[in-house]
């Protein structure tokens, strides 16, 4: 099932999809037909642009959610191109293919009482394919490596900027979930080796003993959505240009 739908016939310009002023049309292959679309558009404002709306992997259109991953090829270029589509500009004569997210079956565990068990792990055969293919130029198969050798602390390092697309796991031949595998080594990393953070435990307190915040939510929550809109937009900002010891002149609710 394609992640667009629509009528080709009906241009969309809308704030998502409007091209830079003046900018060159370019011919795009979108689906196998071919479009001509403004050269400063990202793909997925390409996609827009030739009367397509998006049903699904549009996501956060910020490069974060992972959710628009979109292969591609150029011309006379044998190799296959990957990306985001709300960040890789179009380019003449692409081929565009948006591909579904690949799922993978997730393990059900109590993080309390997690065990060692990594012979999932050595179903990779170090081919680097997963690493070629990421968006996010992450190690990928460096940080499988580490978890083999128990580093956990060093895959979460490299995993960092993991946006769970899913891309890695197309390319596997042990068809490992990476990005499943990535998340447990972050949350093991954060839950059980780094250092914990002292100023956290004072903001515990302040949260479930002294119960700072319960007032000020219960108010929220009984506001209507006039009134949440009415608070949100009046509430007090921090200055672009403020300095680094900035304070709200509100400071009931301040963790100090």
């Amino acid at each position: 099932m394609s992640n667009v739908e629509g009528n080709p016939a009906e241009i969309s310009v809308g704030k998502k999809a409007r091209p830079v002023a003046g900018a060159r049309m370019i011919p795009v292959f979108i689906m196998g037909r071919r479009y001509e679309v403004p050269e400063s558009l990202t793909i997925m404002k390409a996609i827009e642009y030739a009367g397509f709306k998006f049903i699904r992997g549009c996501g956060c259109r910020g490069g974060i959610c992972g959710a628009c991953a979109t292969v591609y090829r150029k011309p006379g270029d044998y190799r296959i191109h990957v990306g985001l589509a709300c960040q890789t500009v179009v380019e003449p004569e692409i081929y565009l293919t948006q591909i579904p997210f690949y799922p993978a079956n997730r393990v059900g565990y109590r993080f309390e009482e997690l065990k060692p068990v990594p012979q999932e792990l050595f179903r990779c055969v170090a081919c680097n394919a997963c690493t070629k293919i990421c968006p996010m130029d992450i190690e990928v198969m460096d940080a499988v490596s580490d978890l083999k050798q128990g580093n956990i602390k060093k895959a979460a390092e490299l995993t960092f900027d993991c946006i769970q697309c899913g891309l890695c796991a197309s390319r596997c031949f042990g068809e490992l979930p990476k990005y499943h595998i990535f998340q447990l080594a972050r949350r093991i990393y954060g839950g059980k080796i780094a250092p914990k953070a002292e100023h956290l435990k004072g903001a515990v307190q302040v949260i479930t003993k002294e119960k700072r915040y319960d007032k000020m939510l219960k108010s929220l929550m009984q506001m209507n959505e006039e009134e949440l809109r009415k608070a949100y937009l009046e509430r007090e900002m921090e200055p672009v240009t403020a300095a680094e010891d900035w304070r709200p002149s509100e400071k009931r609710f301040l963790l100090e």
